[in-house]
């Protein structure tokens, strides 16, 4: 497109160049405002053309990449006492997570550090601790320990 226009704008000025050559005893004689005119509007486009090159020339392209970053996940140190019978946790209706929780809980342990300890929320610790109480009938930690230990789920 470019190449195109460069070619028909270079004949047109060939032409011209070409006409004003044949008028050239008559530019000078009679009329040399013409021709300085002519070299003036040159030049000017030239400058255009060089300034407009320069100031919108090539463009910045930035480009954009997502990048996985490796996040360090912590991991939980091994529940006390070990995990009980999985057919007693299924009797009583407490997961392998409260499990932890309820071991983690009878070692005294606060919502922040289980929540630590166990890669999850304070919030969801909280979940699992209120599901304790209502599975072991207890309203405090001291009683869901002690139910769990009867129970047989905590030694």
């Amino acid at each position: 497109m470019k190449r195109t226009i460069l070619l028909y704008g270079l004949a047109a000025g060939l032409l011209a160049a070409g006409l004003r050559a044949l008028e050239y005893r008559t530019l000078l004689v009679h009329d040399d405002r013409a021709l300085y005119g002519g070299v003036v509007a040159t030049v000017c486009v030239a400058l255009g053309i060089w300034l407009g090159r320069r100031v919108l020339g090539p463009r910045e392209v930035t480009v954009v990449r997502e990048v996985a970053v490796p996040v360090a996940v912590p991991v939980p140190p091994p529940v006390r006492g070990g995990a009980p019978d999985p057919r007693l946790l299924e009797r009583v209706g407490v997961t392998p997570r409260e499990h932890e929780v309820l071991a983690l809980m009878a070692d005294g342990l606060t919502t922040r550090e289980m929540a630590t300890r166990l890669g999850v929320s304070e919030n969801t610790v909280k979940t699992h601790t209120a599901r304790l109480f209502e599975k072991l009938g207890a309203r405090r930690r001291t009683q869901a320990v002690q139910a769990a230990r009867e129970a047989g789920l905590l030694p």
